[in-house]
């Protein structure tokens, strides 16, 4: 009997959702299925490329003309991707406008996707290349060649038949492997062995006395006891012990101690959540619950209770987080309270824990998912319950095919699963709140702090307009200054923000005006004192600092703005004494380092933690009482239609860090607008008539969640091929859409050229449009023509970034 495979192959260059069909080998019938990944023949010549089996069929293609190949091989003994998340691909590639081997690949753990080889196969063996390059092998690797600079003579030997061109999918997935030693010795035997033994040969003495009282025991054990490799596989050869590898688990928190805690008695706001939440799960409801709770108001306890109600009915839950800063305290609270039954998903694990964290998912072993965005696709079975916390941030949107947004992932997966979702937020993205308020979403409110001394901190606003009449020109006002020396005495913490990583923003010279740039983009160079350089923040080129006018030679160079690592300097000139922290990108670049960071400012080993916007959210330490926003203007002056509610949302999460336990907390805002309603709102902790406001200014000028938006932009060295390929899709939209649509653009992105790339976009806002989604589709497969000549377009359904 003859079994065909339909494939979707993975081919960067001409991307289709067009599976192609493959003969299946006799030795493969019997374990191949859908989900599994295959090696697969592709095109012309030998080029071998990964793919998924989407299919399988015991009927032959009725098309004759057709020429089946067989698959190579299967590279999966189980499918990596089950049937729920084969679905999911279906949806998501919809939504996204992407293709579904590229939802597929998102789906795993980076050590499973395929890295791709090229080898260069002899195939005439009498030529004189075999033994300038081949000698004894017969295929040597295309590096090899480019580095000795002979790719033009091995592409004449390819077309004169001496050589050929052989892809192979490298597979980057490593297992561990301990090795244990298993003793042969016994009471009975023992005695016997010893006498044989020659008296001087110590270690031989050592080894069979140690595997008399160590049954079973890893190679590492043996190897402390002074006993070398040799020694053992002289013993295994007498047949004293026998070794053998086992697979074992990189585990990310091996040196880590996670005490059990016991759950917090609710107060009757949380309580009436955890049981509309339970209830769903019980009546196999997939609502999904908008929890909006102010900050410290205990909605993780809410979530750790919930779950481990989920828990005891025998299914899972998962907990996405938005940022891997939030992840190390998450993670505490959940292993404290699950143990083992916890696996940790983020981009701070290396490859190897994340293929392994996700292992333990896939066979089971795991029932509670924690993680970032991407930790939305984890392979769990039997859902009961899906949780978003802090819902309304950017970092849940992925920026880059397929650009999903992971809370509409969790709801595809709720309904499949029939359980509830639960977004929760002190500052609920509008989108979401205006679906709560048309009952699409259930609310639930939290509307005091789950510690009962806890009270809201009172928040001073201060107009750094008056500042400068008083001739302050520094970047801490008075009133700041007095409040961190007044702490620093009473030996109590403080948080400042500052959403700006870097030394200064740009180098300006004086004299002429020069500001210097990128020679990729078109962005101001950063200065990076610690490593002193000049640095992009797009590209990441970098350029030693200039002590002189590269335009006109002038020494007059000056450096405008204010970054973290200034700030941490002006910080230790104010306070010689105070211990500072400083957690930005910069500073977190290393594996580890935010966790590092957040427990030497818990251990109160530091008096300030400063930082950007990663310090802002789900930090929980008592003995935070102070602070400090260096300027809330940052996010405003960005042409952005959601600019002020990320400002809104910013102010209200960092104010959120102080007086959560018994002392009282204060917050500095420092700002140019005063009277911004973002800003007054966010002082009196006010969402609810910030929401009513912001609304009706969407309203009026047309912008979610009144309007559905896409963002439509094109990229290519050439800002004439870039800007052409955009007038022409915003010809096909004007042509294909009602009158009621609005196209704006195409014009130049925020950043016109990043890369050497010169990048157009334009924006369609629309209320009703059933052809639109035909016509994006359209758009896209078309585009992977373009492709070929370097030109990409990008679509993204509901972008979260306008500029």
């Amino acid at each position: 009997m003859s079994y065909y495979a339909a494939v979707i192959v993975d081919v960067p260059t001409m991307q289709t959702d067009q599976p192609y069909t493959y003969r299946v080998p006799k030795q493969w019938q019997e374990i191949i299925a859908p989900g599994m990944r295959v090696e697969v023949p592709f095109g012309e010549g030998n080029r071998h490329i990964q793919g998924f089996v989407m299919a399988l069929s015991e009927e032959e293609p009725s098309n004759p003309e057709i020429v089946l190949k067989d698959l190579i091989r299967v590279i999966d003994l189980a499918p990596v991707v089950n049937p729920e998340l084969l679905q999911l691909a279906d949806y998501m590639k919809d939504v996204t406008f992407s293709f579904k081997i590229t939802c597929l690949q998102t789906m795993l753990p980076a050590a499973m996707k395929a890295a791709y080889e090229k080898k260069f196969v002899l195939i005439d063996e009498t030529h004189e290349i075999k033994a300038q390059y081949f000698k004894q092998q017969t295929e040597v690797d295309w590096q090899v060649i480019e580095d000795a600079g002979e790719l033009p003579r091995f592409q004449r030997l390819r077309t004169a038949g001496v050589v050929d061109i052989r892809y192979v999918v490298k597979e980057k997935t490593k297992k561990k492997m301990v090795r244990y030693v298993n003793s042969q010795i016994t009471e009975a035997n023992f005695a016997e062995i010893k006498a044989s033994l020659r008296a001087n040969a110590l270690r031989q003495h050592q080894l069979i006395e140690t595997l008399k009282v160590t049954p079973r025991e890893t190679t590492a054990f043996y190897t402390k006891q002074g006993l070398s490799a040799a020694n053992l596989n002289q013993g295994e050869e007498q047949g004293w012990l026998t070794i053998e590898e086992v697979e074992t688990y990189r585990d990310p928190f091996k040196d880590h101690d996670f005490p059990m805690t016991q759950p917090f008695a609710l107060n009757d706001e949380q309580a009436h959540a955890v049981e509309r939440i339970v209830a769903a799960e019980t009546n196999r409801d997939a609502t999904t619950f908008l929890l909006e709770g102010i900050t410290g108001s205990g909605k993780t306890e809410v979530y750790l209770q919930s779950i481990a109600q989920i828990l005891a009915k025998g299914k899972t839950a998962m907990m996405l987080v938005p940022e891997i800063a939030l992840t190390p305290q998450m993670v505490q609270r959940f292993k404290s309270r699950f143990g083992k039954a916890v696996a940790v998903l983020h981009s701070g694990l290396s490859q190897g824990e994340k293929y392994d964290e996700w292992r333990k998912i896939e066979r089971g072993e795991s029932q509670v998912v924690v993680g970032a965005r991407s930790a939305v696709f984890a392979p769990l079975e039997n859902i009961g319950l899906i949780i978003i916390d802090e819902e309304h941030e950017a970092t849940y949107k992925q920026d880059e095919a397929p650009r999903y947004h992971a809370r509409d992932l969790a709801i595809w997966r709720s309904q499949y699963h029939h359980c509830p979702v639960v977004l929760g937020s002190a500052t609920p993205s509008l989108e979401s709140r205006a679906r709560g308020q048309k009952n699409r979403y259930e609310l639930l409110f939290l509307t005091k702090r789950a510690h009962e001394a806890a009270k809201l901190p009172d928040v001073t606003i201060v107009d750094l307009k008056d500042e400068y009449t008083q001739k302050n020109t520094g970047t801490f006002s008075r009133l700041l200054q007095e409040k961190i020396a007044d702490r620093l005495v009473k030996k109590e913490q403080i948080v400042l923000l500052l959403n700006r990583r870097g030394y200064s923003s740009f180098m300006m010279c004086r004299d002429c005006g020069y500001v210097q740039e990128c020679p990729n983009c078109d962005i101001s160079l950063t200065l990076h004192m610690d490593v002193r350089k000049m640095a992009c923040h797009y590209c990441g080129h970098q350029e030693a600092i200039p002590n002189k006018c590269p335009d006109c030679q002038s020494p007059k160079i000056r450096y405008y703005g204010t970054g973290t690592q200034k700030v941490e300097e002006e910080l230790q000139t104010l306070y010689p004494s105070a211990r500072i922290l400083r957690m930005d990108v910069d500073t977190t670049r290393k594996k580890g380092a935010h966790e590092r960071i957040l427990k030497t400012f818990e251990d109160q080993k530091a008096d300030i933690l400063l930082g950007t916007q990663m310090i802002a959210k789900g930090l929980d330490f008592p003995n935070i009482t102070l602070v400090g926003v260096l300027n809330a203007d940052t996010a405003l002056n960005l042409p952005d239609f959601r600019s002020s509610e990320r400002t809104f949302q910013l102010l209200t999460q960092v104010s959120g860090r102080a007086g959560r336990g018994e002392k009282s907390g204060e917050v500095i805002v420092q700002t140019f607008n005063p009277d911004h309603h973002s800003i007054v709102l966010a002082q009196a902790q006010d969402y609810e008539t910030f929401y009513r406001h912001e609304m009706r200014l969407r309203h009026q000028s047309g912008y979610p969640p009144y309007y559905f938006t896409v963002k439509i932009s094109a990229s290519h060295p050439s800002e004439e091929v870039a800007a052409k390929k955009m007038y022409q899709i915003a010809e096909k939209l004007k042509n294909g859409l009602s009158p009621n649509s609005q196209i704006l653009g195409p014009i130049p992105s925020g950043v016109a050229r990043i890369k050497n790339r010169y990048h157009y976009q334009l924006i369609l806002k629309y209320k009703q449009e059933p052809q639109l989604h035909q016509m994006l589709r359209e758009i896209l497969e078309t585009s992977q023509v373009d492709q070929r000549q370097n030109l990409f377009v990008a679509i993204d359904y509901e972008p979260l970034n306008f500029i």
